[in-house]
């Protein structure tokens, strides 16, 4: 008598690009007729950040004038549409990855970079990223997205910043890929 096998769920394919993008150009439409904003979650994840200040020691959001128009005095900094929204993309994302049978625990690496090296460097890109959303003033998806559907010429100039800087890196990046 044979063992049992295990049968594993083959994931489904990845959509057209050019259907994603409509797709996704008729959720950005859909955010700017029901909320008069568009897409973002830098936003949504400053406030968490000022949540949890918030909890530590108040009085520097209070003095902070960035923190402050998102949750100062009795303000409550969870209480926004953005936060709702990044709530709404993680579980948009894990059901996603559920049901097209990719959702697994792991770290996508090159052969020639350690799963610690991946870490860090992703650690490292998520601050600079992180860093950069605030001096923009908006992540990729606020600044590319949203702002360049309305033709903002300060979120163009960020999009072909990130495409750029993109290009530069990539050959040198190259080698821990290949």
């Amino acid at each position: 008598m044979e063992p049992p096998t295990t049968i594993e769920k083959k994931a489904n394919p990845y959509w057209n690009p050019y259907i994603a993008g409509i797709a996704l150009g008729a959720v950005l439409f859909t955010a700017f007729l029901l909320s008069g904003s568009g897409l973002g979650a830098s936003g949504g994840i400053a406030r968490f950040v000022v949540q949890g200040l918030k909890a530590i020691t108040p009085s520097l959001v209070d003095r902070n004038p960035y923190f402050v128009t998102m949750g100062g005095g009795t303000a409550d900094p969870l209480n926004n549409r953005i936060v709702w929204m990044v709530f709404g993309v993680l579980a948009g994302g894990f059901v996603s990855g559920l049901f097209s049978g990719r959702l697994k625990a792991e770290i996508c690496r090159g052969p020639r970079m350690t799963p610690a090296l991946r870490l860090v460097a992703a650690f490292a890109g998520g601050t600079l990223m992180g860093w950069g959303a605030a001096m923009a003033r908006g992540c990729t998806s606020g600044q590319a997205l949203s702002g360049g559907a309305v033709l903002s010429l300060g979120s163009w100039v960020f999009m072909m910043t990130i495409f750029a800087a993109g290009y530069l890196l990539a050959y040198p990046m190259r080698r821990l890929w290949l």
